[in-house]
């Protein structure tokens, strides 16, 4: 594709109301999207309309071990041909550490062609030892490591200090961004009430444990939660858990081509006049 044809010319009329985006391959401003059974016409697709703006794609749950050996493997050489890290989602991992296959799942998704894992403890619960060791055997295999924090459900919720020790630790080991637990619902659990709220003082401690918001990747799947999240911390926010129908949308929610994100620059840029 010449270069002509791969620019967007509406870019030589118009500015993005909220400034531009970081490009790929980017550090900041992440998008993840979450693929719970895209067909590998649909994943192309995907990728050719919004591949610039999806840095993770996670195939959800434990969805990878339902594919046919033959599309997986299409997936993940699809994914790569655009730029983007594809992972099984943390609860395939928990799975092989409940039934003690850690580092035959490790071999597998890098036989498969994975280039990214997450460990995570939504589901079962996993001493700091083990959840060390699980970030340290992915390194060692060459993985790009993502850790996640928070209960999937909230009966299971352990008090906040736990959860900003562990976003700390997952750090120090290595991982190369903390994921904020939302589920797919972006309900009643991790950190969001019942409502999809953000727990706001819980919010508040995270960040701090973090020291640098840059290191979290929110997963936020409903619009008001990516709307909240860029009016807090800018376009170039860290953001997960995307429906694959809504990544050009959340891009352009991003930038200020929603209206959503449009009025705030509208109604300052109005009191300046």
């Amino acid at each position: 594709m010449s270069e002509n044809t791969s620019r967007n010319l509406w870019l030589e009329v118009i500015t993005m109301p909220l400034g531009e985006r970081s490009k790929k391959p980017r550090n900041h401003g992440l998008t993840m999207v979450i693929d719970k059974g895209l067909g590998l016409n649909e994943t192309k697709d995907l990728f050719t309309v919004a591949g610039d703006y999806i840095d993770f794609l996670k195939l959800g749950f434990g969805t990878s071990a339902l594919y046919n050996r033959g599309v997986l493997e299409e997936k993940i050489k699809l994914a790569k041909c655009f730029g983007i890290d594809i992972y099984p989602g943390g609860t395939f991992l928990e799975i092989a550490i409940m039934q003690n296959k850690l580092k035959e799942f490790i071999k597998m998704a890098g036989t498969i062609g994975y280039s990214t894992l997450e460990v995570s403890d939504g589901t079962i619960n996993l001493s700091q030892e083990v959840r060390e060791r699980a970030i340290s055997m992915a390194l060692d295999a060459g993985f790009k490591v993502l850790t996640e924090v928070g209960k999937k459900n909230m009966q299971d919720k352990e008090i906040i200090g736990h959860y900003l020790r562990q976003v700390k630790r997952d750090l120090d080991c290595g991982a190369y961004r903390v994921i904020i637990e939302g589920r797919e619902s972006g309900k009643n659990a991790g950190f969001y009430d019942e409502l999809g709220r953000f727990i706001e003082d819980e919010w508040e401690q995270l960040l701090v444990a973090a020291g640098d918001q840059r290191l979290l990747i929110w997963e936020a799947p409903l619009k008001q939660q990516q709307q909240d999240l860029i009016s807090r911390f800018g376009p170039n926010v860290n953001l997960g858990n995307i429906a694959a129908s809504e990544a050009l949308a959340l891009e352009a929610l991003r930038v200020g081509l929603r209206g959503d994100t449009l009025r705030p620059v509208y109604l300052r840029e109005s009191s300046y006049k």
